[in-house]
């Protein structure tokens, strides 16, 4: 299966609408050589950067919830939610 930026870049505010409700800043790019997603948040001056790998892209777009990246989410916005 091919991930496409937009696709999955939907079905992350889809399945994840804190980003968007939090007034978090989404931005994806692909990395050949890890063959991952790079997902980075920021809000203001902070800013996370985490590793969504290939696979764990297909199943978001499946509809299968990435735990890791729930997390790495809520604890961004715990740590800089102001």
């Amino acid at each position: 299966m091919s991930v496409e930026v937009k696709d999955l870049q939907n079905k992350l505010y889809e399945m994840h609408p804190e980003i968007k409700s939090h007034g978090l800043d989404l931005s994806l790019d692909f990395d050949k050589g890890k063959d991952a997603w790079i997902v980075g948040l920021k809000k203001g001056s902070h800013s996370l950067t985490t590793h969504l790998e290939s696979k764990d892209a297909e199943d978001c777009l499946n509809g299968v919830k990435c735990v890791y990246l729930g997390v790495q989410i809520s604890q961004f916005i715990k740590n800089f939610e102001a």
